[in-house]
């Protein structure tokens, strides 16, 4: 990370952790060791999202494919392990794959295990976080594109930054395709259990965002103080995960600190869910035409196409 980024994620942090009620962004989730938990969680009985696009992607693949036409290159958004994207090559005969992740160690750990299962394929590394602006290097090349942000990780942001970052990506698309996993609304327990496993691998996903801070602000987070907690929110269709404060505590950082008293959270993260028609509105909104979109058989999950 540059002086520049890291001073701005330092400020970022500390002003979150002083704000009332305090927060850490949730991109703050993914350093490496944060990157390969959530692949494990990809993995979990309770984690449905996952396994539930893969089914989608792979029996509507004709389908999908017709809607998508052709396209050489594939633009992987928070790339993770490329696991997901690596799905699209053969049925798309993809030429070239640039994954793009905030973890830029673990991206091109992924991206050498790819290579070596598919050398025929250029691959272009970028690590970046997108979060605020998305910038696509030249090596990203002006082929024919599809955009690909699987993993309804477009839920992370509220409705009104949702649409902010579309139109990001509508230009980026340069006229070309859109595929995009969205999650939907669904039961509370549902929810709920799929952000807080049995094994408790989301309450270390979460927690470890301490260990992350601590080294990027500072500060001096005691991971054993707080615990995690996810719920629904009905009011604003999302799920929330904190941190709470098990005792009365203390956080410091240079030339600062903050107590907090136990039972009090940290917002660490949102995932809000959507109905397929308010979502549709929402890509036309950003610029997005031509959209369509397939579902599992329970309704849970839906992945959309749509043309820039």
């Amino acid at each position: 990370m540059s002086t520049q980024h890291s001073d701005q994620a330092h400020t970022e942090i500390i002003s979150g952790l002083s704000a009332v009620p305090a927060f850490i962004s949730s991109k703050y989730l993914y350093d490496e060791l944060g990157s390969r938990l959530f692949s494990v969680i990809t993995a979990l009985p309770e984690y449905y999202p996952t396994r539930t696009e893969a089914e989608i992607l792979a029996q509507r693949s004709v389908e999908i494919q017709n809607a998508v036409g052709k396209i050489s290159t594939l633009i992987d958004l928070g790339a993770g392990d490329g696991e997901k994207a690596s799905q699209l090559f053969e049925p798309f005969n993809i030429k070239r794959y640039v994954a793009v992740d905030i973890s830029a160690s673990f991206l091109q750990t992924s991206l050498n295990r790819l290579a070596s299962r598919y050398p025929e394929i250029e691959m272009v590394a970028v690590g970046q976080d997108f979060s605020h602006a998305l910038n696509l290097p030249p090596e990203a090349g002006d082929d024919a594109r599809l955009i690909f942000y699987p993993g309804s990780s477009i839920s992370n942001f509220n409705p009104a930054d949702a649409l902010a970052f579309l139109q990001q990506v509508h230009t980026a698309c340069r006229h070309g395709q859109l595929l995009i996993g969205v999650d939907m609304i669904k039961p509370a327990n549902i929810l709920e259990r799929a952000y807080d496993d049995a094994l408790q691998v989301t309450a270390a996903f979460n927690r470890n965002i301490l260990r992350h801070v601590n080294r990027i602000a500072q500060t001096d987070f005691n991971l054993h103080d707080w615990r995690h907690r996810a719920l629904f929110n009905p009011d604003d269709s999302r799920i929330e995960m904190h941190l709470e404060a098990v005792q009365d505590t203390t956080v410091s950082w240079p030339n600062g600190q903050r107590q907090f008293v136990a039972g009090e959270r940290i917002h660490t993260e949102n995932s809000y869910k959507w109905k397929a028609q308010a979502f549709e509105a929402l890509l036309r909104q950003a610029g997005f035409k031509s959209c369509r979109h397939w579902t599992d058989d329970k309704n849970w999950f839906a992945v959309f196409a749509a043309q820039a």
